[in-house]
């Protein structure tokens, strides 16, 4: 039901097209999860307690957010491509004249 016709009858749309965003977002979580699997907890392991797998995960996630190339950016780390967007969006204070 489109929601401007769920609006205007102020009903609640079926069950399943609630959910149905949701695919989208589960489908991206398995596959990070799967990555996550892939490149550090079964490349690296095996594990000898549940802390080791908690430092590695913070380094992994620290990894995966700043540093890693992207390709979809132009192979260049996340944290790179964040810093130079918002250099360019964000208003440049004045230069102030020296007295």
């Amino acid at each position: 039901m489109p929601p401007a016709v769920v609006m205007a009858w102020g009903v609640l749309p079926p069950a399943r097209s609630v959910r149905e965003p949701l695919m989208g977002t589960c489908a991206l979580m398995e596959s990070t999860i799967g990555l996550y699997k892939t490149e550090l907890i079964k490349k690296q392991g095996p594990w000898k307690s549940l802390a080791d797998v908690e430092l590695a995960t913070a380094g992994y996630v620290d990894w995966f957010n700043t540093r890693r190339l992207h390709t979809a950016i132009g192979g260049v780390p996340p944290a790179e491509r964040e810093a130079a967007y918002y250099a360019q969006t964000q208003p440049q204070p004045e230069a102030r004249p020296k007295n």
